[in-house]
């Protein structure tokens, strides 16, 4: 089924669910209305903040892609530009299930402006028309308070419009930033900023669900969209899906060729500084041994999947499945380590079983850009995307299971206002959960990987 079909059809006010890991942690991820006072991760409020963020820093990334494939005249523009679309059909349908039909079809008619503005703005640079540029931009501005305005409404001044223009403002600078940096040839600049545009996002659908469950308590059992718990899911979502994001764009660069080697090395760079986030995490609370146990791990099976790039372009069959056996067996080490890591709570055969999907669809992904199927290479796109949520649902809830007391739900109150794009400290309490959460994940990464070196040494 096309998970985004399906947001559409299912009702926000019913929850809308994101499958855990194998079903094993379900017992540990959904609210326990009999001890409510446990932390979780999965809540019909939370589960609507998961979503939004999904959706909305899908948005900002397929947006920045289909831009550049316009720039260049790529043969994929098109496909990057209906995946594009059929978020915006998914999120139109998130919102119509909260606010009406009506709601959703004018929020559909706005988003799909917006969308149409920033294409214009890439016509204008193509052009080297100035005024279109200007134009296109004059009317983004235009769009940020006509939906500042909207929002407002739609949630009764939970969300301020003026407060809310300006994150839309930050929002727009970003994507045209990320764009204007690709066409002056400065690729380390662009993939900073759309590391910066997914952030913002996923802080968006943490003021927009928060000012949601708010308006509507009964349809969101009276549940809190933003909690300790929750932030650690939404890191762990920004971080993976960040993860899967470019991880395909490096994929599909690579194989392009020395005439995308700028672009694929500053991709990669991205790529890296991803995974030295969490890296870096680990090192904090654990030490240098912990953080390069999980730094090695992590880091070979992104280089499997360079290995299965290189392979395909040189027509080596019998090195690509070298690459894919690579992956085989990191999907068995990573998978044990988890299970130790979390104590049980995430077991290795549903996490081999979610890795062997991760992996598919990354696969699937890039064979189909290479051959030409461009439709499919971006639904597998979307799909691995989306199925970032699921990791990291399933992960934080073990980890919440593991240290309830790490993430009791003592949060204030009052609701962002301040654009929804988060603050300074917004982001250090994420890492503050993140960090204090990758210690036994830190530990388990040594206990594997030792014992595998133990069983190589003998």
């Amino acid at each position: 089924m096309n998970w985004k079909k399906a947001l559409v059809t299912v009702p926000l006010s019913a929850a809308l669910l994101v499958p855990t890991v194998g079903g094993s942690v379900s017992a540990h991820g959904h609210e326990d209305h009999s001890t409510a006072s446990k932390p979780t991760v999965s809540t019909p409020a939370t589960d609507l903040r998961a979503t939004l963020g999904t959706l909305l820093s899908e948005h900002g990334n397929l947006a920045i892609i289909a831009m550049r494939k316009g720039i260049e005249g790529a043969e994929d523009f098109e496909a990057a530009s209906a995946q594009l679309n059929e978020n915006t059909q998914a999120l139109s349908g998130a919102i119509g299930s909260v606010y009406g039909e009506e709601a959703g079809a004018a929020f559909e008619k706005m988003w799909s402006e917006h969308v149409g503005y920033f294409v214009q703005y890439v016509q204008g640079t193509a052009e080297e028309d100035e005024e279109k540029k200007q134009a296109a931009l004059d009317e983004l501005s235009q769009y940020r308070k006509d939906f500042s305005a909207f929002l407002e409404t739609a949630t009764e001044g939970r969300v301020e419009a003026d407060a809310l223009a300006e994150g839309l403002q930050e929002h727009v600078n970003q994507l045209i930033g990320a764009f204007d940096a690709y066409v002056a040839g400065d690729y380390e600049e662009a993939f900073n900023m759309q590391a910066k545009a997914r952030t913002h996002l996923f802080m968006t659908a943490k003021g927009l669900s928060s000012a949601i469950a708010d308006q509507f308590p009964d349809k969101f059992d009276n549940t809190m969209a933003v909690t300790p718990a929750s932030d650690l899911r939404a890191t762990l979502n920004d971080l993976l899906s960040g993860h899967v994001a470019f991880a395909v764009t490096a994929m599909q660069n690579g194989i392009e060729g020395e005439e995308s080697m700028e672009i694929f090395e500053a991709n990669a760079a991205q790529l890296n500084e991803n995974t030295g986030k969490l890296t870096a995490a680990i090192k904090s609370v654990y030490g240098e041994e912990g953080a390069a146990t999980f730094d090695k791990m992590w880091n070979d099976h992104i280089g499997y999947f360079v290995d299965y790039v290189k392979a395909t372009a040189a027509e080596d069959e019998a090195a690509k499945q070298t690459a894919l056996d690579e992956l085989s067996q990191y999907r068995e080490d990573f998978s044990a380590f988890m299970e130790t890591a979390t104590n049980g709570n995430l077991t290795a055969d549903a996490v081999s079983e979610e890795l062997q999907t991760h992996v598919n669809q990354l696969i699937s992904s890039f064979d189909a850009y290479e051959t030409g199927n461009y439709d499919e290479a971006y639904n597998q796109f979307s799909a691995a995307y989306a199925h970032a949520g699921d990791i990291s649902t399933a992960l934080s809830g073990a980890i919440v299971t593991q240290y309830p007391e790490k993430f009791a739900s003592s949060m204030p109150t009052d609701m962002p206002q301040t654009g929804m794009g988060g603050t300074d400290k917004d982001i250090a309490d994420y890492f503050a959960y993140i960090i204090a959460s990758f210690v036994l994940l830190a530990a388990g990464a040594g206990f594997v990987y030792r014992k595998k070196n133990a069983t190589d040494a003998q």
